[in-house]
């Protein structure tokens, strides 16, 4: 079965850097698009970041500039590089996984499997 585990968040200062964690298992993710939404208190989840296994990655124009996804395939890990970090990032970082389309999904509904999260919180 598909496992997907986050680890990395943390409580960090505006401005400064985390690096966010996917490890990923239970399959060959070839064929996939990885995915990083986030959830803050009383809002929707909403769309991060996402990279296609084998190359690509899209962005929320929120966070375009500031985070970097990538992956590792010998490592099955995918990455969330976050910099110049501000107090509205605070929310639970879910990875996600969805398998291959012609497009780079963007919505929670296109995606297969889900980790359980992990914290980020930004103070000012």
């Amino acid at each position: 079965q598909v496992q997907l585990v986050e680890s990395g968040g943390g409580v960090v200062q505006a401005g400064d850097s985390l690096r966010l964690s996917c490890a990923a298992s239970g399959r060959t993710f070839s064929g996939y698009f990885m995915a990083w939404f986030r959830q803050a208190p009383g809002k929707e989840r909403e769309f991060v970041a996402v990279v296609r296994w084998i190359g690509g990655t899209l962005y929320a124009d929120s966070v375009k500039g500031r985070f970097t996804i990538s992956r590792d395939t010998a490592k099955n890990t995918v990455y969330l590089q976050m910099n110049s970090l501000k107090p509205e990032d605070t929310a639970v970082y879910y990875c996600a996984a969805a398998s291959g389309s012609f497009y780079y999904p963007r919505r929670v509904d296109e995606y297969d499997y889900w980790g359980q999260g992990t914290q980020v919180t930004v103070s000012s």
